[in-house]
């Protein structure tokens, strides 16, 4: 997994992710790791914590957060994707004239996390039926949040469910809101901002906050795994 991940063009990642705070890399999970993924869904033993959508208004589904220590594959991917991530994090925060730096590796972060009593796991996977859908929102979990996330898409669309558009909310100041509707395919990773992204404008850069979430699901079943490099309070 490591050298599959290296292996990625990370160059057009970066622009990518400078230019519209979102990416999708194709086939990055085979169709055999996604469906070991979905099958593991019923082993409660993996899980620390389920949130059935419904009860919090955050939409309609089910999703479950990992325990330490995750799954190998999670870990991997965890482990593996976050260095390349993070410069482009630390180049968007040098932009926007913040102070905030992020670690070169993802140990360093979690402990930093730990630091701040940020100590449960955040990767998670998710669960969708026809009708669920997934509010528009932001995965932050306490003071200390890398500022992108990824989802890997676990089933096909348009043979596994119709429907369940990955969906991001670009809000820009003093502008009406832009949304962008993504169809990525199974074992498709999205990378995109947790928060915000820098954007360029006439007085140099400026902060553009966005929102995900998942636009409801007209048939059959949609599951993805999250991935979210820091930690939870």
């Amino acid at each position: 997994m490591k050298e599959r991940i290296e292996n990625l063009n990370w160059a057009a990642v970066k622009t990518d992710l400078d230019n519209k705070g979102y990416t999708i890399v194709k086939k990055v999970l085979t169709a055999d790791e996604c469906d070991s993924l979905t099958a593991q869904y019923p082993e409660e033993q993996l899980y620390r914590k389920t949130v059935v959508m419904e009860r919090h208004n955050y939409g309609r589904g089910e999703y479950k957060y990992f325990k330490y220590p995750l799954p190998e594959l999670i870990q991997q991917l965890r482990e593996s994707i976050y260095p390349h991530l993070a410069p482009v994090a630390n180049n968007w925060m040098e932009l926007l004239n913040k102070e905030t730096r992020f670690a070169a590796t993802l140990d360093e972060l979690l402990q930093h996390c730990h630091n701040h009593e940020q100590l449960r796991p955040t990767p998670l996977i998710l669960q969708y039926a026809k009708g669920g859908y997934n509010a528009m929102h932001q995965d932050l979990y306490g003071e200390v949040f890398f500022p992108i996330q990824s989802v890997f898409i676990l089933d096909e669309p348009g043979l596994d469910y119709e429907g369940g558009e990955f969906i991001l909310i670009e809000q820009k100041p003093r502008e009406q809101s832009r949304a962008m509707v993504l169809k990525p395919a199974k074992g498709d990773m999205v990378l995109f901002t947790t928060s915000f992204r820098p954007a360029q404008g006439s007085k140099g850069y400026h902060r553009v906050n966005m929102k995900h979430g998942i636009g409801e699901i007209i048939e059959g079943r949609r599951r993805s795994m999250g991935i979210i490099f820091h930690d939870a309070k």
